[in-house]
Formats: structure tokens, sequence, C-alpha cells
């Protein structure tokens, strides 16, 4: 069994028993334990009526007061990915110690955040909620087929300022070069962290294995370092124990960067120092941190925040405020998205892919063109047929009062099966465009005519 300390490598034993030494017993059967972790989304409502919400019992996560999460007892019964609240967005299903990285680079509304490897999405949809759909986001993932999730928790949390690319570190750095007021680097690692729950990472842990990963981090250290700008901020994560990929990478690249600083992380509960004499690294690599998985929830992860030498220079972009939609197609737009909701249309950022889709985009296309660009924004709408339709990703980004039209049903209504499985049932009412939600959260569009109301749930989510 993965969660079982009795299948994990030897060599991983004996290496945190020696620097554990009378800790190490319970650092075991701590990361043996299944926790859960549940991160409350601010777009749905306050986080104390979100809690009040959950069918579950739940328990604060010390250092995030978006988080929560499950006691042992809980956990077992719980199946908080399959429940509606987690298709809605109330939530994402997040290891507490992950939950931390947003914390700690702080991200603000205003600011220009790259997450250069941002897959599955947890940190990037969290650092969203914390810049309240202000400034410019940059969600990357290297890996294509990991690039398709991203995006649908993007979507699924109500996300309306990040990009998602496919790219390599090195194209980014090449293009732009002292552009991000913070990146978060959360490096591929030996995952040492996930030994309860990932069977893979059990089979694929080596020494050899550790300082691999190491010499990688460290090549995607010197890339991420040329995208912050005087006076930004990166932060280092991994979700593993081991300091050749933790401690020694941080020593390695501050001696090759001396317009890099390593700075005091927040204090926060639960945070422990960094370990540097396990490594033999400079005693100012203490001011990195550790969560560990025996001295509070979650499974443990390793934090560094580095900033760069300097001041800000007089020249950095703004968020792009310009519409390039042809004026036929933006009075389609116009029209059709102005029925299905309460205010004014999106106008400044929007833009006209080549696959006939809209977009609000906060950052100029000029500074993305060539790139590999898999949504340059909030997916608003779409030709199609000479017919402009709003996207489903504009539908999850709002409440229902800014909808025209609502039909706002309960969990147990037949109605709700029949929407997510695209069905349609009798409805005579008003407006074409109609918001579906459940309890107040929003779920997707539905179109009415002849009588009927058809879902248009997605056919790539349908159950």
């Amino acid at each position: 069994m993965a969660g079982t300390p009795a299948s994990w490598p030897t060599d991983f034993l004996v290496r945190m028993r020696t620097w554990l030494g009378d800790e190490a017993q319970a650092f075991f059967a701590a990361l043996a334990r299944r926790d859960v972790g549940l991160r409350l989304n601010p777009a749905r409502g306050s986080l104390e009526s979100l809690k009040a919400r959950l069918p579950w019992e739940t328990q604060p996560v010390p250092w995030c007061p978006e988080g929560v999460w499950l006691p042992p007892q809980v956990q077992e019964e719980a199946q908080v990915g399959a429940h509606l609240y987690h298709t809605l967005g109330v939530y994402y299903v997040q290891d507490p110690s992950a939950m931390a990285a947003a914390v700690l680079l702080d991200p603000r509304p205003g600011e220009w955040v790259l997450d250069l490897a941002a897959a599955p999405g947890g940190k990037t949809t969290h650092m969203a909620a914390r810049m309240r759909g202000e400034g410019v986001l940059v969600a990357n993932e290297v890996v294509r087929r990991r690039a398709a999730v991203l995006a649908l928790n993007i979507e699924r949390m109500g996300v309306t300022n990040a990009l998602l690319l496919n790219e390599t570190p090195e194209r980014l750095a090449e293009r732009w070069g002292g552009l991000f007021d913070a990146v978060l680097v959360d490096a591929p690692c030996s995952g040492e962290g996930t030994f309860s729950r990932d069977s893979q990472a059990i089979r694929d842990w080596s020494v050899d294995t550790v300082l691999g990963n190491a010499r990688r981090q460290k090549q995607i250290l010197e890339q991420a370092a040329l995208l912050v700008r005087r006076g930004g901020r990166m932060l280092y994560g991994t979700c593993t124990f081991a300091p050749e990929e933790n401690e020694a990478v941080i020593a390695a690249f501050l001696a090759g960067h001396p317009d890099f600083e390593i700075a005091d992380l927040p204090q926060v509960p639960g945070l422990q120092p960094g370990r540097p004499e396990w490594v033999g690294a400079p005693d100012d690599v203490r001011r990195a941190g550790r969560f560990w998985p025996h001295t509070g929830p979650g499974h443990g992860h390793f934090y560094a925040l580095l900033r760069r030498k300097g001041e800000p220079g007089n020249n950095l972009p703004e968020r792009w405020t310009g519409n390039t939609v042809p004026g036929r197609i933006f009075n389609l737009y116009y029209k059709s998205v102005g029925e299905a909701i309460a205010g004014t249309p999106p106008e400044q950022g929007l833009m006209l892919t080549k696959t006939d889709d809209l977009y609000v985009t906060p950052m100029d296309p000029k500074l993305w063109e060539g790139l590999h660009v898999l949504r340059p924004g909030w997916w608003v709408a779409s030709l199609r047929h000479n017919k402009v339709w709003p996207d489903h990703a504009l539908a999850l980004a709002l409440r229902p009062e800014e909808a025209r039209f609502v039909v706002d049903l309960a969990p147990d209504d037949p109605r709700l099966t029949t929407y997510l499985r695209g069905g349609f049932w009798p409805d005579d009412g008003a407006g074409e465009y109609v918001l579906v939600a459940v309890e107040g959260f929003p779920l997707g569009w539905a179109k009415r005519g002849e009588g009927r109301l058809r879902s248009r749930y997605p056919l790539h989510l349908r159950g």
C-alpha cells in the first residue's frame, strides 16, 4: 500500500531517521496519514458562509484563512471530489501544506504574477482569489496533457484574469525578462510528501532520482530568475523533504546570483526553519521554511522566498484595456451577452481568436504573440454560425444576481440531473439565455425556446 512505511524505500527511511532522530517515528506515522484539505473559493461567498454550508466536520488550516481540513474520522466517508460543491467551484481539494504557497508569495491585486509550473491549478486559483481578479496572472504548464486539467480548474473556480500557456521556462524567459512582480516556482521533485497516496512516486524514488531532480530544479530557477523584475520576488517550493532538492538548490542559486537575496518568510503558524546543516549550506538558508506532517495538517512542503535586489523601473506595463473585435462581431457579442447578463458586457481587453472565440485578455496580445497560448484570458463567448453564444466560463464567473434570468435548483431537484446530462424540461418563462444555479452557485447556461429550457452544459463535463 502507498500509505504504509513498510512499502517505502529503505534509503528514504534511513535518511529521515538520521536527520530527524527521535522525531522520525512521528514523522513516518503522520506521512502515512491521508489528510484531506479544502480551500474555499471567496468568489462563491464569504468564508464564514461557505464553511457553514459544508456537510462535513472540518478544522481550520492554521496558516491559510481560506483553508479547512477534514479530521481522520470524517475523511473515509467524505467524497469531496464527487460532491456537487466541488463541481460548483465552492472549494478546491488541496493539501494544507500546499495552501501556504499563495500565503507566503502574497500576490496582490494589480500585480503581474507568473505560476511557472501551474498544473493542476491549486496554487494558480489560490493566487487568483487573492488578486481578486485584478492584475495579470499567467498560468504556465510545460506538459500539454496536464494543461487541460489546469484549464478546467481555472474555469471551475471562476478565474477571470489568467492566461494559460503551454511553454518552456526558457522561451518565457527569452520573451518576458523582468516582467513579473511575483513568480511561483512549484518545482518538479521526488514527491516524498505524496508517499501516502502516490505509489508511482514510491517506485520512482532513489537517491539518484533526488540528485537528478536537484539538477533540473537549478536549471528551472536559472530561467525563472530572469522573469522577476527588480524589487520583485520569487517563491521556490517542493513537496519533498530531501535537502538536496531544497536547501542545497537555494544555496547554489544564491551563490550564482548576487542580485538575489533570501528573504524572511512571513511568520505563519506551523512553519519551521530550513535545515542547511543537513547539506552544509550557508546559515542564511535557515530563512527558508518547512511544513512537516507531524507538526500540523498536510503532508509537508519546503518554501524559500527570494527577492531580486533593486527598485522597479518606471516603464512597467499595465493591464491591457484595448478591444480588437471587428464591429459586426462586436455588435453580435454585445447583443447576445447583453441579453444574458444584467450589466454591461465586458469590453476592455476583448479580443477575437482565430478559432472565433472571444476572450477578455489582461495582457496586450503583442506581448504573447508567437507563444503557445492555450487560453489568452477569460473565455466569455464564441462565434458560431453567425451567432454569438455566451461561454461556460462566463457563467462560472458570475453571481446569480449578475445574470438577467436565473433558474436556481435545489440539489435534489430532478431537473439538475437532466441539466448535467445535457437534456431539457418544459419551461415557457422569459429570456433566451438562462443561468442555471444550485443553491445560489453558478453551474452553467441553458437556452430557452419553444416552451423548453435546454441545457448548454459542456459535452466534456456531462455525466
